[in-house]
């Protein structure tokens, strides 16, 4: 008898799938590391709607991606997405090599501000500072290395920051309609 309800139990749980049981395990890690999945597929796939300006390429829904991900996930799943997303693009020939200085400092930068003021508005302020003019600043002699030819810093600051102000601007408009409805659940 008591065999039979071993063999009863362990036959359950083979039925259980491998990715069930990690979930479980590692609750908190995998669920954020989900998320920031399914936002670099979300980034990759949005990244056809970029329109070129200058060297650069104005993309807003990365930026909203960055600042979701900065308040949702935190600063290490929010980078890694921005250089996952960075190098599919590249890899697929929709990106620009710029994209991953301005990305991944600005998904650092907003989610640092996010963490120190614990606020959705510091979030999308630290993407806008991280990539429109950190970013662009690391991202100048890359550009004029690639382009072979001196390239004016002012091109580039202003191409950045109009993708991020819209992005920004973007990702907080949806952080708001989240939270206003309860269905955000913010990074600690």
């Amino acid at each position: 008898r008591r065999e039979v309800e071993c063999n009863i139990i362990l036959n359950y749980y083979e039925t259980i799938p491998f990715g069930v049981v990690l979930f479980y395990m590692f609750g908190g890690i995998m669920k954020k590391l989900i998320i920031a999945s399914i936002c670099v597929a979300l980034g990759v796939v949005l990244s056809t709607t970029s329109i070129p300006v200058g060297p650069a390429r104005i993309f807003p829904f990365q930026h909203m991606i960055n600042v979701i991900l900065a308040v949702v996930v935190g600063a290490r799943f929010s980078v890694g997405a921005a250089f996952s997303t960075s190098c599919l693009r590249n890899v697929l020939a929709l990106g620009s090599p710029l994209a991953f200085p301005g990305s991944m400092i600005g998904a650092w930068l907003s989610a640092y501000l996010y963490k120190k003021y614990n606020a959705i508005w510091a979030a999308a302020l630290g993407e806008i500072i991280g990539t429109g003019l950190i970013g662009a600043l690391v991202s100048y002699p890359i550009a004029n290395f690639l382009l072979g030819k001196p390239l004016a810093l002012l091109t580039l600051i202003t191409s950045f920051s109009m993708s991020s102000v819209a992005g920004a601007c973007i990702g907080f408009v949806v952080l708001q309609i989240l939270s206003r409805r309860h269905l955000l659940h913010k990074e600690a």
